[in-house]
């Protein structure tokens, strides 16, 4: 049977947003310089969803656009008209992921991540077509060979020719600041043909017919644009690859490019020393000069992926929509996310590591890991959020299944080192303070572990109350131990250690029956900091053993594997985890910052068996847990403009790109 219930997860940086689809109308000096003001921007989009990821239609009037928009619970194509709502264009209705669509000749190219590859470690990322013509009936033609992964497509100017930033067939070798894909072309009407027209490039634009820009982190650091121009007979596949020319100079990273059609001019979304924002710049070919452009708009805010129009009248591109939107302006608790799994629901949380409680009518979480992170309780319908924790950092919580308000979480910093002090604590609070109107909530805050004891997290309550599993580094390595979930280790409480060695066990989950602890550990190869694997123990430390998910033991595959959050489902039956299984899904240096935007969330049985891929976009999705209590009904979620965080855009940058080169 296929696993049931409702799962709630965190997306890192999701929730905030906001992106709408912007443009610019390039007004010019006769010098070169734009002459730009606020007024010549437009939204493009409604403020509805996230909205990212566009380019102009050729054959329709200025401002009409196809786009990438999660207002329907999953990445999907739209289009959109001057003054008129957007409508959804033909796509693989049981595709999770869609991305970088093109419509172009009246045929729709757009990425998507719903075939299966042939091995773990391998991108599902693939480019489709299909025809929008209303008097045919859609049919999907995968352009992607089989076994091969394709990234961010682009078509030439007639439309005959299409170029991929493609991984090829190889398995993903774990880099995700640069993939190292290659740039590939070959014939729409001929795409087993593949032509590699240069090594190491992404984001591959068309100027013509025979010029390809692309961008890649050159050799001294900065991420650079790089040109190819292919010879007239560049279809020859014995034709020997072109050596490509670096075009933008060194000290501003420049990355995405949009090729102008008069063949001058590319437009960049670059990062320069001294600004932390992601600004479009337009860059002269011929004279080597940047221009700026949004920074003359919205010099503090990030601005992704520009596009142009093919008249090189208009520059597009995608933004934080702004506090003053008359759309969706404000983070809901919760947002519901389509499934794979027929009787599985998802739900994204604005926060992380939650916990519900044993009725299910609340969910514990931590808002985030700063100096205002601490505890906090939602309701399960979205509608009403409280404060337990204020002003203490948190994270990692586990409500106790036998009383309703007793939350265990961990009280410190996270990410630290094992004599960093971090304790486990006790969090009670009386249940008729939420009646009130006050969204801070007293408690009592009980710490359970000794503070010389160094760094104690992960918390994981017995399912009869009495025991906490957790992690601690207390022997100079991160093992697992129990103590009473009341007294800890004052009081008469004992402790007692579960697991012992040089390696990392950590993030211990208890099964509801009580029988089994499962846990994540690189003990299989202690000297692997990113490998982490799923094992189970007994309670008494007994019968331990090691889940192989993606290949039996002692495989080249197994040994890859990087498993975290594992959790049990209700029934006890399943296992819920993020992993990185499913490699990278898009090309991460073209959005904000994702620590691990290989994170998927996955679930499989106790023995390994079964495995099903829950999540797939550029993101980092984490932190899951199993909804308890009796079943959510997702269609009465408190949506409105009442409840939820206001929107402002406040999310990073990749922060591996550095301008201190």
């Amino acid at each position: 049977m296929d696993p049931k219930g409702t799962i709630i997860f965190t997306t890192v940086g999701r929730p905030h947003y906001g992106f709408d689809i912007f443009s610019l109308k390039l007004n010019h000096h006769h010098s070169g310089k734009l002459l730009i003001t606020p007024e010549d921007e437009h939204g493009l989009t409604d403020s509805t969803g996230i909205n990212f990821n566009a380019q102009f239609i050729d054959h329709l009037p200025h401002h009409s656009i196809v786009f990438v928009s999660e207002r329907s619970g999953s990445p999907t194509v739209y289009q959109t008209h001057p003054d008129q709502l957007p409508v959804p264009l033909p796509s693989i209705s049981h595709s999770l992921f869609h991305d970088r669509p093109i419509l172009k000749n009246n045929r729709l190219y757009f990425i998507s991540a719903h075939e299966k590859p042939d091995q773990p470690f391998k991108s599902w990322s693939a480019l489709y077509s299909t025809n929008i013509d209303h008097n045919s009936t859609s049919r999907f033609i995968r352009l992607t060979p089989y076994g091969a992964v394709d990234y961010s497509p682009a078509i030439s100017l007639s439309g005959n020719f299409i170029a991929v930033a493609s991984y090829g067939s190889r398995s993903w070798g774990g880099e995700f600041h640069d993939l190292h894909t290659d740039i590939v072309v070959f014939k729409e009407s001929d795409p087993s043909t593949r032509i590699v027209v240069s090594d190491h490039g992404g984001w591959p634009t068309w100027c013509g017919e025979s010029t390809i820009y692309f961008h890649r982190q050159a050799d001294d650091g900065w991420w650079s644009v790089f040109q190819v121009t292919l010879p007239e007979n560049f279809e020859d596949s014995e034709l020997p690859k072109a050596a490509p020319v670096r075009v933008t100079p060194p000290g501003v990273h420049c990355f995405t490019p949009a090729a102008f059609q008069d063949g001058k001019r590319i437009a960049v979304a670059t990062r320069r020393k001294g600004n932390s924002y992601r600004h479009v710049e337009i860059f002269d070919v011929e004279s080597n000069t940047f221009y700026p452009a949004t920074a003359l708009v919205n010099p503090s805010l990030h601005h992704y992926n520009p596009f142009v129009s093919s008249d090189s009248m208009f520059l597009g591109y995608h933004r934080f929509r702004g506090e003053s939107t008359r759309g969706e302006s404000r983070i809901p608790h919760l947002d519901p996310v389509l499934s794979p799994v027929k009787d599985l629901r998802m739900l994204r949380l604005n926060g992380a590591f939650p916990s519900s409680s044993p009725d299910g009518d609340l969910i514990a979480f931590n808002q985030d890991f700063d100096v205002n992170g601490g505890l906090k309780v939602v309701k399960s319908d979205g509608s009403k959020r409280w404060t337990l924790i204020k002003g203490r950092l948190s994270f990692s919580n586990s409500w106790g299944p036998t009383e309703k308000h007793v939350i265990y979480t961990s009280i410190g910093p996270i990410f630290e080192s094992v004599k960093a002090t971090v304790q486990i604590a006790r969090v009670s609070f009386h249940p008729g303070n939420l009646n009130g109107d006050s969204e801070e909530i007293a408690c009592d805050v009980k710490i359970l572990t000794r503070e010389e004891t160094g760094n104690n997290a992960f918390p994981s309550c017995s399912p009869d109350g009495k025991s906490i599993v957790f992690r601690s580094g207390r022997s100079g390595y991160k093992n697992l131990y129990i103590i009473d979930a009341v007294s800890g280790e004052f009081d008469g409480g004992r402790i007692h250690q579960l697991t012992e060695g040089p390696w990392i066990d950590t993030m211990p989950s208890w099964s509801p029956k009580g029988d089994i602890i499962a846990f994540s550990s690189n003990r299989h190869n202690p000297g692997n900091v990113d490998a982490f694997s799923i094992y189970l123990v007994k309670p008494d430390g007994s019968d331990l053993k090691r889940v192989c998910v993606a290949g039996p033991e002692g495989s080249s595959d197994v040994d890859r594997e990087r498993i975290n959050h594992v959790c049990f489902s209700p029934d006890g039956e399943w296992l819920l985890f993020s992993a990185n299984f499913g490699g990278v899904t898009a090309e991460p240096v073209s959005w904000p910052n994702q620590f691990q935007p290989y994170g998927d969330l996955y679930v499989a049985r106790l023995d390994g068996t079964g495995l099903r891929r829950l999540t797939w976009n550029g993101y980092e999705n984490g932190t899951p847990a199993w909804h308890t209590g009796s079943e959510l009904d997702l269609g009465r979620l408190s949506m409105g403009h009442e409840a939820g965080d206001k929107l402002r855009g406040q999310f990073e940058d990749p922060l591996w790109i550095s301008c201190d080169i």
